[in-house]
């Protein structure tokens, strides 16, 4: 298994990864279509510029698993009171063939080392079902984050 890093060529693999992680967490097809072109359109200039940056693994020259990471502006906060970045983590997709193997586990593990090479000392991600095992098991928790759609 090789790991690198992605590159601005890689948009369609990472929005093919974004759009099953959430086909697979039950959303529907039209939304996801709308949700992957205006992805598509964010994606691109943050891929160019380093602010959007992450792992892939790789096998046999195939991406089969993938996680996005940014550094996201945030003001100070108890659990952080002297910084004003967050990292985040999003996009977190292994190919149905190569689950069960310790990729996402792995690419957690990256993902800290590499928040942790950029000085941050908090980070937070928005979690399926099927990613809370693993995320509680690499010492994440729960937080008391809601959400509102405004209409």
């Amino acid at each position: 298994m090789q790991i690198r890093p992605p590159h601005i060529d890689d948009i369609d693999i990472i929005c093919r990864h974004r759009e099953e992680m959430f086909r697979e967490a039950g959303r529907d097809d039209k939304t996801l279509a709308e949700m992957t072109s205006a992805f598509r359109v964010w994606l691109r200039p943050r891929l160019a510029d380093g602010s959007y940056y992450g792992f892939f693994a790789i096998d046999n020259d195939q991406v089969v698993a993938g996680i996005g990471l940014m550094s996201i502006d945030w003001p100070p906060h108890p659990s952080h009171p002297e910084q004003d970045k967050r990292g985040y983590v999003l996009n977190v997709y292994v190919e149905p063939s190569h689950r069960k193997m310790g990729l996402a586990k792995m690419l957690m593990r990256l993902a800290e080392e590499a928040f942790a090479a950029r000085g941050l000392q908090f980070a937070i991600l928005h979690s399926t079902v099927m990613g809370r095992e693993l995320y509680a098991g690499m010492g994440w928790a729960q937080t008391s984050e809601m959400a509102k759609v405004l209409k």
